[in-house]
């Protein structure tokens, strides 16, 4: 091979689709991409227009090189959801623009049971009638014969981020079908609001109301927020890389693997570290969403505030992923009635939740007794007003939670780890009537409270980890749910029943490092907030020189701790 074709092959490697190098914040293709990102941008930022169509093609790039074509898929919602938008806002009749949003919710909500619940239907399909379907991506076998392109269409991927980027335009036509906000300028426009990269492919998710008139502000960087971008960037990477990843790879993936090959002290360490594990991922990964697009002008919501802080189960969803929890509550709990009653959303939800319940379960035995257990709550209500309006009000909100579950994969241990979070919610509620430690002005009421809800969360996500897959290998494989809610099962076993305390000493001497990481995240985590605020501020106020300084010296620091394998953030696989 000569000079040139070797080089022409390393061009390749680095400017097309490489499952193997993948442009994700913790790898350094992704900041030489950005880094030419700020140079162009630092030409076209004062024409609006320019700027938003430079970023707009910047952001489907960076879409395909993380998903390859699937940035089709990405364009197709961006089309189609921008014409329905406006014939939303243009029709003047009611039932028109009842058609139009209907339209634009069932062709997102179909993409998505289409690329991400697939297998999980026809397994279940075929457990229940015999049958041997085999599902198969039917827009890669059609462009193969239309165009001549190669794609496999034996297997139906999951495409990066779709989740995020569905639930952002169901919400502009449904903003749009409520007046909350006007149809952007142009499709360009629109094509950025979906695409914008930072937050693409894990979020936070966006609302049309809040990020749509940015794209029209005058570009402005002060000294104070190029500070805070850096902050927030340099925050993010700690977390992911010193935190997450390093307690991933040195302990607990190790665990969650072949739970029964540990004893229950090693099973629930892994789960305590798990929950940080997930936080420092998730909220890393936004905390690098949010400096990115503050260097570019724009500001993202905040998705985390300290959730391991709260003391109660309705108070962690206030803090937990707050873009999805505020999404879930303003379309979705509020139009099933929220705490006023049912309404006819309310029977569309839980008919779709009773129908995946069935199909998960293969039972027709679950199906009738779920369908017996509503029809005796719902004989009740009638006859026992007030407890026919608590039922429905909590009916809302398990089915909220539920439909969060099921939003995260198709999978049994996602629905057990919505309900009992829609569970714990609700028996929150009737224990705070009568609760005497109520009273979160007194500190070690408090204490208590953050130390239960802690620990609920954290007994959770025993299932919700056994749900999800953390490989670049596993992400869009189908969910094998048999095994995910045995493994679970194992996890669990083993905690109640084969503790051991014996050697947890033992356990915390061989993986020392980890546990000292391990409490030292939990430590800065539970930090005041005017120390965290103190800290940042005095970042902030640096000169810039010593930011840029400190910035290096830390990422030079975590580059030697990475490891060889890029590990993909937990929340791109929904």
């Amino acid at each position: 091979m000569t000079l040139l074709e070797i080089s022409w092959e390393s061009i390749k490697q680095v400017v097309l689709f490489d499952k193997s190098s993948p442009l994700i914040f913790t790898n350094l293709l992704f900041w030489y991409f950005f880094a030419f990102v700020l140079l162009a941008y630092s030409l076209v930022h004062k024409h609006t227009a320019v700027r938003n169509g430079f970023l707009f093609l910047v952001s489907i790039y960076f879409y395909y090189k993380t998903s390859e074509w699937f940035f089709y898929l990405l364009l197709f919602s961006t089309v189609s959801d921008y014409f329905i938008g406006n014939a939303i806002f243009k029709s003047e009749v009611q039932i028109h623009r009842k058609l139009w949003l209907a339209l634009s919710i069932t062709v997102n909500l179909l993409i998505l049971i289409y690329f991400k619940y697939a297998y999980f239907f026809a397994d279940s399909f075929n457990n229940l009638f015999g049958t041997a379907y085999h599902p198969i991506n039917h827009f890669a076998k059609l462009s193969n014969e239309l165009f001549g392109t190669g794609f496999r269409f034996e297997t139906i991927a999951l495409p990066v981020g779709i989740s995020f980027y569905t639930f952002q335009t169901i919400s502009y036509a449904v903003d749009i079908f409520r007046k909350d906000v006007k149809p952007v300028k142009n499709i360009i426009d629109f094509g950025f609001y979906v695409s914008f990269f930072p937050q693409l492919v894990a979020g936070p998710i966006v609302r049309a109301a809040d990020f749509v008139p940015q794209l029209y502000q005058k570009y402005q960087l002060s000294k104070a927020t190029f500070g805070l971008a850096l902050f927030w960037i340099l925050n993010g990477l700690l977390k992911k890389l010193f935190l997450a990843d390093y307690l991933a790879l040195n302990f607990i993936d190790r665990v969650f693997e072949a739970p029964a090959s540990y004893t229950g002290f090693e099973n629930l360490m892994a789960l305590y570290g798990y929950s940080l594990q997930v936080y420092a991922d998730f909220s890393g990964y936004t905390d690098i969403a949010i400096g990115i697009a503050l260097l570019l002008g724009f500001t993202l919501p905040q998705n985390f505030n300290s959730p391991y802080k709260a003391d109660s189960v309705g108070n962690f969803w206030k803090r937990w992923h707050m873009s999805l929890s505020s999404w879930l509550k303003d379309y979705l709990y509020i139009p099933m009635g929220g705490n006023r009653g049912g309404s006819l959303f309310s029977f569309v939800s839980l008919s779709f939740i009773v129908a995946f319940i069935f199909f998960i379960s293969g039972s027709w035995f679950v199906l009738g007794l779920t369908i017996g257990i509503l029809l005796l709550a719902y004989i009740l209500g009638r006859f026992i007003p007030s407890f026919g309006k608590w039922s429905t009000t909590n009916i809302n909100m398990m089915m909220t939670m539920l439909l969060g579950g099921l939003w995260h994969g198709a999978s049994w241990n996602f629905v057990i780890w919505g309900a009992l979070n829609g569970l714990g919610l609700v028996v929150f509620k009737l224990w705070n009537r009568v609760s005497p430690w109520k009273n979160k002005s007194k500190w070690w009421n408090r204490v208590l409270g953050i130390f239960l809800t802690f620990q609920f969360i954290s007994f959770t996500r025993i299932w919700f980890r056994s749900g999800s897959n953390n490989s670049w290998e596993d992400i869009g494989e189908a969910h094998n749910i048999l095994e995910e809610l045995l493994n679970a099962n194992t996890m669990l076993n083993q905690i109640i029943r084969k503790m051991d305390l014996s050697i947890a000493w033992e356990v915390i001497t061989g993986f020392a490092p980890v546990f000292v990481v391990m409490i030292l995240g939990y430590l800065i985590h539970w930090l005041p907030s005017k120390w965290k605020m103190w800290y940042r501020n005095t970042f902030i106020s640096l000169p810039i020189p010593l930011q840029l300084g400190i910035t290096v010296v830390a990422l030079l620091v975590l580059y030697q701790v990475i490891s060889a394998d890029a590990q993909p953030f937990i929340y791109f696989q929904f």
